[in-house]
């Protein structure tokens, strides 16, 4: 058992001197990416304001375990166990809120990623969604649970899937907020709905993708700098959240902050993206006929786009609840906890 993650008063005292010396671009700075001025006092924030001691007490209030070179969180109770899996830029963090929330009705175990916050950084290739996913299969077993529920957004939702997919005798149900951007059924005939829906994607892909191809292809060239610049790491996850999240969710700046501290405390802002390249080589792809048969349930967020249509998602996903949320973006978790609990609960208890 972990019973605390303490961190040395000189890792802070170098990520504020680093932060301090921050050397910004010129030229033009208001457009084609966050605007100079914004950045300037984001930093400033998280340099003076931000209280990670704080926050690293708050991590610290819940139990901490580490198997197989993998770090979780598991509120055990003597319930049915639910697996909670995050994805990238975020961490177990964005989960804190929901574990309380859902306690009552299950076992909750929240892992670590591999390659993420307190996980061991892969020293090998082949770390892909599929692979984690049989190593999320073989610490449900040395925790005792032969079968289990997962829940999953981005990568999670990924791994959820193959979970399905490789191990689908263990599965009791999943529930989804995201589904995976690799996912493809075996289509002859999509709807108009679905036609547009693939036109939507191809155009988020070309505006919004910049990121994911770079981190499929050149992780390493860019963890050379994101590792090294605590300004440059920070700005490109807090873009993503400034664009991913909805609005109205009023995301706090410390959760935003802490999340991104994880990284920065642990370096794993390489090891992290590295599941971009990796995967990359195990794609959902299904083929004429196939389906998943775990039964599933999909929370729909308004902000979440691309969100492929329900008979898109139907041609091999067992959905039997499907649910139109009223608020929340990519980060559901964390932007909108008691309604996305309340929806977990819900559909695993009812499926």
């Amino acid at each position: 058992m972990i019973e605390r993650f303490s961190l040395p008063p000189t890792d802070l005292r170098d990520l504020r001197a680093r932060l301090r010396n921050t050397r910004w671009p010129n030229g033009v700075t208001d457009s084609g990416g966050v605007p100079l001025d914004e950045a300037k006092e984001f930093i400033r924030y998280w340099c003076d304001d931000f209280d990670w001691p704080a926050y690293a007490q708050h991590i610290n209030a819940f139990p901490h375990f580490k198997a197989d070179g993998i770090h979780f969180i598991h509120e055990q109770n003597g319930r049915p166990p639910l697996v909670l899996l995050h994805g990238w830029p975020g961490s177990f963090l964005e989960f804190l809120r929901v574990i309380p929330l859902l306690t009552d009705a299950f076992d909750v175990i929240v892992p670590s990623l591999p390659g993420y916050g307190f996980s061991d950084a892969p020293t090998a290739p082949g770390v892909t969604n599929r692979h984690i996913a049989g190593r999320i299969a073989g610490l449900m077993t040395t925790l005792g649970y032969d079968r289990f529920a997962v829940q999953g957004g981005d990568w999670g939702a990924g791994i959820a899937t193959w979970l399905a997919r490789d191990h689908p005798e263990r599965l009791t149900a999943m529930h989804l907020n995201y589904i995976p951007g690799s996912f493809a059924p075996h289509v002859d005939d999509p709807t108009a709905e679905e036609q547009q829906f693939l036109r939507d994607a191809d155009a988020w892909v070309a505006e919004s993708y910049a990121y994911g191809h770079v981190q499929k292809t050149r992780p390493l060239t860019l963890g050379y700098a994101l590792a090294d610049s605590p300004a440059g790491l920070g700005i490109w996850i807090w873009e993503k959240f400034r664009e991913w999240a909805d609005p109205r969710s009023n995301l706090s700046l410390d959760d935003i902050l802490a999340n991104i501290t994880l990284y920065w405390m642990t370096n794993t802002i390489t090891s992290s993206m590295r599941l971009y390249l990796e995967s990359s080589k195990t794609p959902l792809r299904f083929a004429a006929g196939e389906r998943l048969a775990t039964p599933c349930a999909v929370a729909r967020f308004p902000l979440e786009e691309p969100f492929p249509p329900r008979s898109w998602i139907e041609r091999v996903y067992n959905v039997r609840h499907w649910s139109e949320m009223e608020a929340g973006g990519h980060f559901a978790a964390l932007e909108q906890p008691e309604a996305f609990a309340n929806d977990v609960r819900q559909a695993l208890l009812s499926l």
